[in-house]
């Protein structure tokens, strides 16, 4: 018998790909579930080289996905609870039906609950790989932390997500894992770094929740999310407890926790009501594990291993930077006022070592009062306040932000009370780009940061260097050369006789061969001054040419980087000049205010 021959599309795209209403009927799910399976499992829709052959021939757009992805989701066990849900709501609609409100608290009991911890396992398969999508978990929680109950959101999720969130701001505060932080119109950003790993984060304004009438936002698709990132963040907590020795979920060091019969919980019913709020101040040690837990080896000296040279030099001081900055607030005592956004503050503050606390009125786990003599700074965002101590420095609320950006104590000056502030600058930028505008401001907050880890910078420095020392060894040795050729020109001078010294009696030849000796003799010479524009002549010439050697399938590629090369520079042109435009204006104006204080003192005077 010959081959069997294939049917059209049982090959190629049109065996590969599958459109989601064939996935749904194959996995028999509604769209709902289909899509909440599909966002638990990391799948996502595919874009086929070719289209046509893929929809089997049909027009227009489809939704195509893999077909070995709706494979990969139908040996799903949550499949099997997704597909309970549909009969039990029907039983509890009748069971409303009927008003028999008995079975209807039963089967409300009983509802099917769908275990998503597999997932966690398939979809990170190491902790790190966990880490590495912690930043767009946080900032999810963080925002859904601050919604009330809205339609499209379970009412348990706000409530698991806050609870989650202050575990994690627990452990940032006692690994001392702080590391940036920067103030934006959206809201605070954060970075911290958990076992060698740099999670950044945005926490949002809190401001009164608006509801919309539009629905430009799908919450339940968001919800999906949420549900998967609060199962990632609670087993990551876990970890992260354990590795730093303390009780998961976290205990307070300086509270005595009583048993488990009702008598004793009676006794203490106003402390324990008030123990959750004491846990989310952020302000009182974690009670630490009997059990120590070893930690994983990592090499602190890793930047002795790097072969390059410039990259261990910019290990080594990140490191000495990190070991600073943990113990930057320390000795201080810190008061924050009641209009200050109390637990960013509170979580830089104590991140890094030092003491804080507010009004007792204002939120639970207050340490000690404004009237305390040993407070050292106290944060006010208000023009001024009528009761003042001298014992103390009045600062604005960036005045911690800043300083932990710069990992040293700013001077307070800047940041006083009714002070203009200085700009706010995000630290959050690439090193290695040097074709953008740099503020005074930050070459004086990170000069030695963002110099350093330029490539560019350092190869110039580096060649510039190399170019001095070459300079000055070929100065060395052509002054060695000018004293010896002067050397052997005296002695060749006083053995030659000067043109008027030739006797005349010599022959004529013998007059005209010492004449051409004269002339022949090694003068000292001059250095040639080199023109200024010169280098940047040759600079451009020799950048035009190694244009010349770029291929022409690159050549669309080139121009375009060079375009936006020019874009760049254009940009810190503009901004550069801006700068120098507004600085002038400020001058004038302060020297005529100047002027008019003196002609006003001066008519006063007459």
């Amino acid at each position: 018998m010959g081959a069997i021959r294939k049917r059209k599309y049982e090959e190629g795209a049109g065996n590969l790909y599958i459109s989601r209403k064939r996935a749904m009927k194959k996995l028999q799910l509604t769209l709902k579930d289909f899509r909440k399976l599909c966002i638990l499992k990391g799948v996502y829709p595919r874009e086929p080289k070719r289209r046509k052959a893929a929809q089997h021939g049909k027009g227009g757009i489809q939704t195509l996905y893999a077909k070995k992805d709706i494979l990969f989701l139908g040996a799903d066990p949550m499949i099997w609870d997704m597909r309970k849900l549909k009969p039990h709501f029907k039983k509890m609609a009748k069971a409303k039906g009927r008003r028999d409100f008995r079975e209807l608290r039963a089967l409300a009991r009983r509802h099917p609950k769908i275990d998503i911890d597999h997932v966690i396992k398939e979809r990170y398969p190491s902790f790190i790989d966990a880490m590495k999508d912690l930043d767009d978990c946080l900032s999810l929680l963080f925002l859904f932390a601050q919604f009330p109950s809205i339609p499209g959101v379970p009412h348990k999720f706000p409530h698991e997500a806050q609870k989650l969130i202050t575990q994690f701001l627990l452990l940032v505060i006692e690994a001392r894992a702080l590391r940036r932080v920067f103030v934006s119109i959206k809201g605070y950003y954060f970075q911290v770094e958990l076992r060698g790993q740099l999670v950044t984060w945005i926490v949002p304004h809190q401001f009164g929740f608006v509801p919309t009438v539009k629905r430009n936002v799908d919450f339940k698709v968001m919800s999906h999310f949420v549900e998967l990132y609060i199962t990632l963040l609670g087993f990551v907590n876990f970890r992260l407890y354990q590795q730093h020795n303390l009780i998961y979920p976290p205990r307070l060091s300086n509270f005595t926790y009583g048993g488990n019969t009702r008598k004793g919980t009676e006794a203490k019913g106003t402390e324990y009501q008030a123990l959750p709020d004491r846990i989310a101040s952020l302000n009182e040690p974690l009670r630490k594990s009997r059990f120590t837990v070893p930690e994983e080896e990592q090499p602190l000296d890793s930047f002795l291993l790097s072969d390059n040279p410039d990259e261990a030099a910019r290990m080594q001081k990140e490191l000495e930077r990190t070991n600073k900055l943990k113990t930057l607030f320390n000795g201080l005592k810190i008061f924050v006022n009641r209009e200050v956004p109390r637990e960013p503050v509170v979580l830089c503050i104590r991140a890094l070592g030092g003491e804080v606390s507010w009004d007792k009125v204002l939120f639970a786990g207050a340490t000690f009062n404004e009237d305390d003599e040993t407070i050292t700074h106290q944060i006010v965002d208000r023009p001024s306040m009528d009761k003042q101590y001298i014992s103390r420095y009045y600062v604005q609320p960036q005045w911690v932000f800043d300083s932990v950006n710069a990992a040293q104590l700013l001077p307070v000056e800047r940041y006083l009370l009714g002070v203009v502030l200085p700009p706010h600058l995000s630290p959050f930028f690439d090193p290695t780009r040097d074709q953008r505008y740099k503020p005074p401001e930050e070459l004086e907050i990170f000069g030695s940061q963002s110099e350093e880890g330029s490539q560019g910078a350092k190869v110039a420095e580096k060649k510039a260097s190399e170019d001095e020392e070459s300079s000055e060894e070929d100065e060395e040795e052509n002054e060695d050369e000018d004293e010896k050729d002067s050397e052997e020109e005296s002695e060749e001078e006083a053995e030659e006789p000067k043109e008027d010294d030739i006797d005349e009696d010599l022959p004529e030849e013998e007059k005209q061969r010492l004449a051409k000796k004269k002339k022949m003799a090694v003068k000292k010479g001059t250095i040639a001054k080199e023109e200024p524009v010169k280098p940047e002549l040759e600079a451009r010439e020799d950048e035009y040419l190694r244009s010349r050697l770029v291929r022409n399938k690159h050549k669309r590629l080139f121009n375009s980087m060079m375009e936006g090369r020019k874009k760049r520079m254009k940009e810190v042109k503009l901004l550069t000049n801006k700068r120098a435009q507004l600085e002038a204006e400020a001058a004038a104006a302060k020297k005529e205010e100047k002027r008019q204080r003196k002609k006003a003192a001066a008519v006063l005077q007459a």
